[in-house]
């Protein structure tokens, strides 16, 4: 097992060398104002990420093989450059496969499978609507989606983006649903929860996650709503007598749950139960993004009252965590 994570870095003392293991996730070579080379690096484990960089590659302890994706053995110290830590890297060298647990290295989620898997299950028993209920029944049936919902991240580097991630998301709207549809008479619940079920069900496709998060070339090509289209097309022709009316509404779920067209959806959402997953899933979306940040801003020494970093998926806004903010006025 690893014994130093990035988790750890912001209470170990600064410039105090160590070992350490991580996962390339980025490599780029880069110059200086004076035009000196150096390597800019992002390593992760399952704690999370920090930039690093070696100001000497060319040293003979540098390894020259490495790239994205390779996992390293590194001796470094950590410090703060612009009240922000990162690590300079002195050794650098690819680990041998006994050296490093996959599990220790890519992020995971914090929830118990078999209890998420439960969780899910519970959901698809409670349907009325039999139809839906035998696709989505169906769909899960198959050992290739089973082993891989379980397991896959929901995004590359956004939302969930962690080993059982997507599963942690549906099962978490799952829970959303189940607080906001009631509130609506019109919408269907059972609907709503196959979107909610099925609305990522090509990210399991479209990325591959065995040393880090990448886009397969299906993915890249296709993308994961035009992927769980046709999945789910493909299941709905599967099942005897399956309704049409009721197969256009699930595609059309499927088709519009990003809300936008220029968010990468082929349709706007034109019924009221994806319009209400396009919802459910933006804000969850969102929330898990600001969690993370906030988790990463305390990896990375910042105080309570500081600013998180600009956040992509927030229109680059910076946050406050207010309620660590608040708390840390009560503990004083």
């Amino acid at each position: 097992m690893k014994e130093i994570y990035i988790a750890d870095l912001a209470r170990l003392d600064e410039n105090k060398p160590f070992d350490s293991i991580y996962l390339v996730l980025s490599k780029q070579h880069r110059t200086t104002r004076t035009a000196k080379p150096y390597i800019s690096l992002i390593l992760g484990d399952n704690s999370g990420q920090i930039e690093a960089r070696v100001w000497d590659p060319l040293d003979t302890r540098i390894a020259q093989d490495f790239a994205k994706g390779d996992v390293v053995k590194v001796r470094g110290c950590s410090s703060k450059f612009e009240g922000v830590l990162q690590l300079k890297i002195d050794q650098l060298r690819k680990a041998a496969t006994h050296e490093f647990d996959r599990n220790d290295l890519l992020p995971a989620t914090t929830y118990d499978i078999a209890e998420l898997w439960a969780c899910l299950e519970l959901a698809v028993a409670s349907f009325t609507e039999p139809d839906l209920q035998r696709l989505v029944v169906a769909i899960l049936a198959d050992p290739v989606v089973h082993g891989a919902f379980g397991e896959a991240p929901a995004a590359k580097q956004l939302h969930h983006a962690y080993l059982g991630g997507l599963l942690e998301h549906v099962v978490s709207l799952i829970g959303l649903v189940d607080r906001v549809v009631p509130h609506y008479p019109m919408l269907m619940r059972d609907l709503v929860l196959t979107g909610v079920i099925l609305h990522d069900i090509g990210k399991i496709r479209e990325l591959a996650w065995a040393t880090g998060f990448e886009y397969t070339l299906e993915g890249q090509l296709l993308g994961h709503i035009q992927i769980g289209a046709a999945m789910a097309e493909k299941a709905m022709d599967a099942l005897p007598d399956f309704p049409p009316r009721l197969k256009t509404l699930v595609l059309h779920m499927i088709l519009s749950h990003h809300g936008k067209l220029e968010f990468g959806s082929p349709k706007l959402p034109m019924i009221p139960e994806a319009l209400m997953l396009n919802f459910l899933d933006d804000m969850d979306a969102k929330m898990q993004t600001l969690a993370s940040e906030f988790q990463k801003a305390a990896r990375l020494g910042k105080g309570p009252g500081e600013m998180s970093d600009r956040i992509w998926a927030l229109d680059q806004r910076t946050m406050l965590n207010s309620r660590a903010w608040l708390e840390e006025e009560i503990k004083g």
